[in-house]
């Protein structure tokens, strides 16, 4: 049954009929509207039925924004369709008014963020507002409609009856088993899916150019395409490669970012709805771009944190597409300069096959890497201590003549942690507990948390006053380097460094210093990398520790020129064996499919499906107690929330937000618990269902206390 809201003074009726909106006029034909209002509580996830005025007859279609009256006030709202007859037995409330007469909630979008509520234990209305971006009147009517010219060129022609347009070449595939065969079949209005693990290459090889060739494969083939990329410099990078490689096509391209501000994003929103864009780049929002016909969906670098959404239900890129491409028939293409266990895991099922370049092929295209490892350096004595050891340092001085060298450290900042000189105690600030560190070579210690300065800091241990360094981060290291190599260029790329995260540098001799997702790309490529404190990024006890270093490794490593023309990448500190191993072999895959392995015997995600829930004790408790589980089902917890600084070292010391290092609460006050629900994947439909049914209940109810719910969240520590 489908509800209408109480509204005081109107008669209630014993049948079914006509709805009737007491003075007001009603259409003639399909008079009821049902509604989904844009409200949070869990248990108003429904359709409402309103009567359609007369006067609102000619705009009030399906797609397009409403207000309605809700509960005494007015709310906004999306038209999900109109019907004949009212379910609700009673007079309707008519709409107040259409907003817009704009379409923006396509029948394909509709599907896809009801899957995707239901996929994650979260709501129609949360899903909404991530897939349509907020409405931007001016806009509306700057972009054109589908029977008026396009504002940008003429883009593709519609497909026509007869042969297709020939494939056209594939050069950056030529070097991938299964490659061009997967291309052949976009081409063909087919829907394969693949996990693509990428090699290094320069122009016309590397990944932003096997991609648009995909893309430019698929439009010929003469459906629409999409790719979701992690931030707004693969975005450009993406863009610049379908310039090159449909350079009379610009038209059929549009870039849908949400950090480009409102008016941009909702212009390249209205483009694609409106049949204007064959193509969509974009960030995570463009996961929902209202594409029609769509063929082809890519989301390159799978494993990145910020593919994870950070507002509820906190759906991931990669099962969004996924959940896209079963919906719409589209083929998907997960690509990565690493493998994230979540993406074998899709091997591992058979439901996506594997694009991957043979041994001599990685050979030919990687450059050659070396582990610094203390059993490494044991020759050099005291040396080996050093946090740029000899080798390291040769390599630096070797490789500068030759152009410039990449410094990856993983922690931004200039001294991020300090201990006490005497004891080794870490520094903590006296109000909140909080690691101290520094911003500068004079500075005062401050509190990496609140901000408060250690003016009069005393070790609460031993009583000393003294402080040394513990992390060192990207701007100390490029000071240490400018001593070192004096007359070198020194540049810092990094979101917290004076300029900020740098796309290009040129190629000429300079050491970049740069934390991991910030690497700019060097004309030429590298002529060599050094990556320090390696143990930093597999010390964190979480589950994806292994795979998310191999993956910022690689990425960094991808940028190094080849062996053959000179390409060295030193990996520096005792990092674990087993990602240390796969940098050195250049082997992610093995390392996601033995993560796998392990994870499936253990039970671990992505093995199983998962439902984490945090917040206050007996608000968890009440949640937990209502939930039907299927036999199946364990319940970890409920156990105290884990400070974010003990799950992640780089959660605050490193620049990384608390969702890229795992999307786990680091804001919860003292008490807060967490407990964790695990099912076997057969059984995951049913674990999303009783959390929701829970989650609503709680919301009827106005339980007290704070819950957060995370479906398959990337960490469950």
């Amino acid at each position: 049954m489908v509800e209408q809201p109480a509204l005081p003074g109107l008669p209630a009726a014993r049948r079914r009929r006509r709805p009737s909106a007491g003075p007001v006029p009603v259409a003639e034909v399909l008079p009821v509207a049902r509604v989904v209002v844009d409200l949070a509580p869990a248990h108003l996830d429904r359709a409402f039925e309103y009567a359609v005025p007369a006067a609102l007859d000619d705009v009030a279609g399906p797609g397009v924004r409403v207000r309605v009256r809700f509960g005494g006030q007015d709310v906004d709202g999306f038209l999900l369709e109109r019907v004949g007859e009212a379910e609700h037995a009673g007079e309707l409330a008519p709409l107040r008014r259409v907003v817009s007469a704009e379409p923006v909630l396509t029948p394909e979008v509709l599907r896809l963020a009801r899957a995707v509520a239901d996929r994650y234990a979260g709501t129609l209305p949360d899903v909404l507002r991530l897939a349509v971006p907020a409405r931007h009147a001016r806009t509306e009517g700057e972009v054109p409609d589908e029977d008026g010219p396009t504002a940008d060129g003429p883009g593709d022609p519609a497909p026509t009856a007869g042969p297709l347009p020939p494939l056209p070449p594939l050069p950056a595939w030529e070097a991938y088993r299964g490659g061009p065969a997967f291309c052949r079949h976009v081409h063909a209005g087919g829907a394969p899916r693949a996990v693509w693990t990428a090699l290094p290459g320069g122009p016309g090889e590397d990944w932003p150019s096997a991609v648009a060739q995909a893309v430019a494969a698929c439009r010929a083939g003469g459906r629409t395409a999409l790719v979701v990329v992690p931030d707004a410099r693969d975005v450009d990078r993406v863009l610049a490669a379908l310039d090159h490689e449909r350079p009379d096509a610009a038209g059929d391209v549009v870039r849908l970012v949400a950090d480009d501000g409102p008016a941009a994003r909702y212009r390249a929103f209205l483009a694609a709805r409106r049949g204007r864009a064959g193509v969509v780049v974009g960030t995570r929002a463009s996961a929902f771009a209202p594409l029609p016909d769509l063929g082809l969906a890519v989301v390159w670098d799978d494993g990145d944190g910020l593919h994870a959404e950070p507002r509820a239900p906190y759906p991931h890129v990669r099962e969004v597409l996924a959940l896209r491409s079963e919906l719409e028939g589209a083929a998907l293409l997960v690509g990565s300069m690493g493998r994230s266990v979540e993406a074998q895991a899709l091997v591992a099922a058979g439901w996506a096959h594997e694009v991957a370049a043979d041994r001599p092929t990685v050979r030919r295209r990687t450059p050659r890497v070396q582990a610094l490892t203390s059993a490494e350096l044991a020759r050099e004595g005291p040396a080996a201590a050093a946090r740029l050891p000899t080798p390291a340092w040769r390599t630096l001085r070797d490789a500068l003549a030759r152009g410039p060298v990449l410094v990856g450290v993983p922690r931004a900042g200039y001294v991020p942690a300090v201990a006490c000189a005497r004891c080794r105690a870490l520094a903590r600030c006296t109000a909140c507990h909080g690691p101290l560190g520094l911003d500068g070579p004079d500075g005062t210690p401050a509190c990496r948390w609140c901000g408060r300065l250690a003016t009069d800091w005393r070790c609460g241990t031993c009583g000393h006053d003294v402080l040394r360094s513990v992390r060192v981060g990207s701007e100390r290291t490029a000071e240490e380097l400018g001593r070192a190599f004096p007359g070198v260029p020194v540049r810092v790329s990094g979101a917290r460094s004076a300029g900020g995260v740098l796309a290009r540098v040129p190629d000429r001799p300079a050491l970049v210093v740069s934390t991991p997702g910030a690497e700019p790309v060097a004309d030429g490529g590298y002529a060599a990398a050094v990556l320090l404190d390696a143990a930093v990024l597999t010390s964190w006890p979480g589950l994806r520790s292994a795979e998310e270093a191999v993956r910022r490794w690689l990425s960094a490593a991808a940028l190094v020129r080849p062996a053959s023309a000179g390409g060295v990448v030193q990996l520096v500190g005792d990092a674990a064996e087993r990602p240390t191993q796969a940098l050195v072999r250049w082997d992610p895959a093995g390392l996601a499919a033995r993560e796998l392995d392990e994870r499936s015997a253990l039970a671990l995600p992505p093995a199983v499906r998962t439902a984490l829930v945090e917040g206050s004790r007996d608000a968890v408790a009440a949640v937990l107690a209502r939930l039907a589980l299927p036999a199946s089902a364990e319940v970890l917890g409920p156990v105290p929330v884990t400070p974010a600084e003990d799950r992640h070292p780089d959660v605050r010391a490193g620049g990384a937000s608390a969702t890229a290092a795992g999307g786990l609460l680091d804001d919860w006050v003292d008490g807060s618990v967490r407990a964790l629900v695990r099912v076997p994947r057969g059984d995951g439909p049913a674990l999303t269902r009783t959390v929701a049914a829970s989650l609503a209940v709680r919301s009827a109810r106005r339980e007290s206390g704070t819950v957060r719910v995370q479906v398959d969240a990337a960490e469950v520590l």
